[in-house]
């Protein structure tokens, strides 16, 4: 549960700094540009957007990170978001490691 809560916080960060893209068609444009390092999705996204982004990460072989609600990505960087998109590859390693100890 803290390594959730702190993955969460991390997202709040990365947004701050401004290492963050947020919302589905603008991760999908900036895909296609080379400039997302990992893809957060939200658990209980939309099927169809779900799969639009799937692709795009498929084919620039992104990683997506599907282990929070809408409601907790929202909540860490104050905007209701479904899809963000990390830019920065330090703040990337960071949400891995978290959620590999255990989110």
């Amino acid at each position: 549960m803290q390594n959730r809560q702190k993955a969460i916080n991390l997202l709040g960060l990365a947004e701050r700094a401004g290492k963050l893209t947020t919302g589905a068609e603008t991760v999908i444009n900036n895909l296609n540009r080379r400039k997302i390092k990992a893809i957060i999705m939200a658990s209980d996204i939309h099927d169809n957007t779900a799969e639009k982004v799937d692709r795009v990460a498929r084919k620039n072989s992104i990683p997506i990170i599907n282990s929070f609600s809408a409601a907790e990505l929202s909540q860490a960087i104050g905007k209701k978001r479904k899809v963000l998109g990390l830019t920065d590859a330090g703040f990337t390693k960071a949400l891995v490691k978290r959620i590999n100890e255990g989110v």
